[in-house]
């Protein structure tokens, strides 16, 4: 049989050796000079490729199409993700979070595992596919200067993030010429824009063990691990998974828990035990024991307080002012970035119009989406990438 893959990255390599080692003829086609090109960059270059979790954590970690992955995931988990790079040679090593690693810190060897696995697909690329139709029980494919034929189609473009290395939502069009409805694409793991003046000052400032509190629509949504401030905005692992949740939504506030692990009574003991041994000193002395240095000036302005006023000045008000700032520091959202700088794009392929089983579309027998041009995203952590080889994985078996 005859299939055509148009996208050459995670989901598509992963599905193209599949069918390959079944005697199908397989022909990958991208835009780009060479396979992989977002997976270079995933994960800071070093590529997270999945986590180290059971089925259930997976899921949980599925912020949209939760129920849809189900099946996908019971037929290739993380486990056998694991396996399956290990089979190809490649050491893997597990970090903070579950986080699973190639041992070389190179995300080209993930890529390079990859074509190993397409050892006998066929390659088309710098190849970019225009236009796709359906004659008879085949598919057309129009490049510039080329037509070709095909049984079956994989749609494995991707979404809109990182546009740079292709991913500019030509999938979402190839579905809307058979008749897909395509979920609007949103930002999904994006820097959040914070309004207030003082969060340039704080640019590169690192945040450990503190939880990103947010509240939206009537409901909350609690962050805890690991921030980062930068020219205008939060990122890190907390305020990027956040984003995912509230892309879609209204009336925002946020704020920082800068002391999660302590109630709010035991930080008030702390901090009266801490006055009582530091009466003659300024209070920046003590406020530096509960925070980095570089937060410690912008905290006392959001307070009014003075760096030099004496521990002994401070009145009881004051005191519990430090308190509740230190359990609920706020910031005024300022909205998100744009979806081409998400990490993963939210929206995309209607889930309702394909089969959870095989990625085939219920609209047109032959055609198939996989990875994320479906409207599926998860946090950060490796399961985006899993979903991109769970999904390739179902629809193999499913052609097979």
């Amino acid at each position: 049989m005859k299939i055509a893959i148009i996208g050459g990255g995670a989901s598509g390599l992963m599905a193209g050796g599949f069918l390959v080692e079944k005697g199908h003829e397989v022909t990958i086609f991208d835009a780009n000079e060479k396979c992989g090109k977002k997976i270079y960059i995933t994960g800071k270059g070093r590529c997270n490729l999945t986590n180290n979790c059971d089925t259930q954590t997976y899921l949980s970690n599925v912020v949209n199409g939760e129920k849809f992955m189900f099946s996908a995931i019971n037929g290739f988990s993380t486990a056998d993700t694991i396996n399956f790079f290990e089979g190809m040679g490649l050491k893997l090593k597990t970090e903070r979070g579950n986080r699973v690693f190639p041992q070389s810190d190179k995300a080209s060897d993930v890529t390079k595992a990859l074509l190993s696995h397409c050892k006998g697909c066929k390659f088309q690329l710098n190849t970019l596919i225009t236009a796709v139709v359906k004659k008879g029980e085949q598919f057309v494919l129009y490049s510039q200067n080329n037509q070709f034929t095909f049984d079956k189609l994989i749609i494995a473009t991707g979404g809109k993030s990182y546009p740079a290395t292709g991913s500019k939502g030509d999938g979402y069009k190839f579905a809307q010429m058979f008749g897909h409805n395509i979920i609007k694409p949103r930002p999904a793991l994006v820097p959040i824009k914070i309004k207030d003046k003082f969060v340039s000052q704080l640019e590169g400032l690192s945040l450990k063990n503190v939880s990103l509190n947010c509240a939206f629509n009537g409901k909350t949504k609690q962050m805890f691990g690991e921030m980062l401030f930068t020219a205008d905005a939060i990122s890190g692992p907390i305020a990027l998974s956040l984003s995912s949740y509230i892309s879609q939504a209204q009336h925002i506030s946020l704020s920082i828990d800068l002391k999660p692990a302590l109630s709010q009574e035991q930080l008030e003991a702390r901090l009266l035990r801490d006055f009582s041994v530091n009466l003659n000193k300024n209070i920046s002395h003590v406020i530096k024991g509960l925070m980095p240095n570089r937060l410690v000036e912008v905290f006392l302005n959001k307070l009014n307080l003075d760096s030099t006023t004496k521990v002994n000045a401070i009145k009881v008000e004051q005191r519990k002012n430090i308190v509740a700032h230190l359990k609920n520091f706020p910031l005024e959202f300022g909205g998100l970035y744009g979806v081409e700088a998400g990490i993963v794009t939210g929206g995309g392929v209607d889930l309702k119009e394909v089969s959870p089983k095989t990625m085939e579309s219920k609209l047109c027998e032959g055609l198939y989406f996989i990875g994320e041009v479906l409207d599926i995203d998860c946090l950060t952590g490796g399961f985006n990438l899993q979903t991109a080889f769970s999904t390739a994985y179902a629809c193999a078996k499913g052609i097979n």
